[in-house]
């Protein structure tokens, strides 16, 4: 009788992971992603990767860099990001994978309602959310507007300004769509 049991939860634990990994499959995460944050064997997420994307995952490795989060219009996006994602934190008690998926889709229909180009993919903000774990990337106050922003951890809060509130020369100034203007 505890081998049918135990054979049932495991068949439900696997279902609860197949599920897991198509929602982030569907959400754009990349495969380091996948197998971080399931328990599912490589070849069984690869699997489901291309039945669902229609496609094998992209290859190589994930971004390494706290740089990319520090740009300017890069870190006004993971700004938002940060703050969605520290805010869910707040009001209930949910694992770590429903929090950033939930902050995610809160950022892109923030940005999407903003008319804006979401710059911050999931596998990026999947790797802020590491970054800020690991104690490399923090949230500063800004001296100017209060707001919190993407910060390495050095940063001086005493005297930081955003990039909003004292934006780069060349900040705003991109002709592109969806991207941020300075008026």
């Amino acid at each position: 009788m505890t081998t049918a049991a135990t054979a049932t939860k495991s068949v439900l634990n696997e279902s609860r992971q197949i599920e897991r990994a198509a929602m982030l499959i569907r959400m754009g995460a990349r495969m380091q992603v996948l197998e971080s944050e399931t328990t599912l064997s490589y070849e069984r997420l690869i699997r489901l990767y291309k039945e669902i994307a229609g496609k094998s995952p992209s290859k190589g490795q994930l971004p390494f860099s706290t740089d990319w989060f520090l740009t300017w219009q890069e870190n006004i996006h993971s700004s938002l990001f940060l703050n969605i994602y520290e805010y869910l934190a707040k009001g209930v008690s949910i694992d770590s994978v429903e929090q950033l998926t939930k902050a995610y889709r809160l950022y892109t229909e923030q940005i999407e309602a903003a008319g804006l180009e979401a710059l911050l993919s999931f596998t990026r903000a999947w790797r802020l959310v590491k970054f800020v774990d690991a104690n490399m990337l923090t949230r500063t106050k800004c001296s100017e507007c209060g707001g919190l922003f993407v910060t390495e951890p050095y940063e001086n809060a005493r005297h930081y300004q955003c990039g909003l509130c004292n934006p780069p020369a060349r900040a705003g100034k991109s002709k592109s769509a969806g991207a941020l203007q300075l008026h």
